[in-house]
């Protein structure tokens, strides 16, 4: 899969509680959860971010509890791929489960906030597109690559189980 957008850029230790806090966690509501989506972080977040943007950021991403409120926020704010130089695991889990590819570099150093890549999932590179560098990322192994097709966990075992 190929991915071009803008990304936002964010540092180490991005938790769950500032990419959807948790006064929000009283609804299930994805659109509800895309406009509170990272206003602890960064209040331009939800007003400005458009489908297909990226979110960059450093170690750690996805930390904090466990709720998947946070990759359902992201995802529901149009927000096509997260890439980080590194995920808590339950975060990466949890964003698969839903249909969010998210993708392990280092680009992150390269990257200003607004700056365009494009992000080829199946080979694990991604191209900044300012000044044309090529940085390696994880490839998605090919099972979590059909979950990302399906929309998630659900909608894979709905196909697989033909409901």
């Amino acid at each position: 899969m190929i991915i071009k957008g803008r990304v936002w850029v964010y540092s180490d230790n991005v938790d769950t509680d500032v990419i959807i806090p948790a006064r929000y966690l009283n609804t299930s509501d994805s659109k509800e959860l895309a406009k509170h989506c990272m206003e602890d972080i960064d209040e331009s977040f939800a007003k400005e971010v458009k489908n297909g943007d990226i979110i960059v950021a450093g170690y750690n991403f996805g930390s904090g509890s466990s709720r998947e409120h946070a990759p359902i926020a992201i995802k529901a704010s149009g927000v096509a791929c997260v890439i980080a130089k590194s995920f808590s695991r339950i975060f990466y889990r949890n964003a698969f489960n839903i249909g969010l590819p998210i993708l392990e570099s280092n680009v992150v150093d390269e990257l200003e906030k607004s700056d365009e890549i494009e992000v080829d999932t199946k080979k694990g590179q991604i191209k900044v597109l300012k000044n044309g560098k090529v940085f390696e990322s994880s490839v998605i192994p090919e099972f979590m690559q059909r979950l990302i097709e399906s929309g998630g966990l659900f909608n894979y075992a709905k196909e697989i189980l033909k409901v």
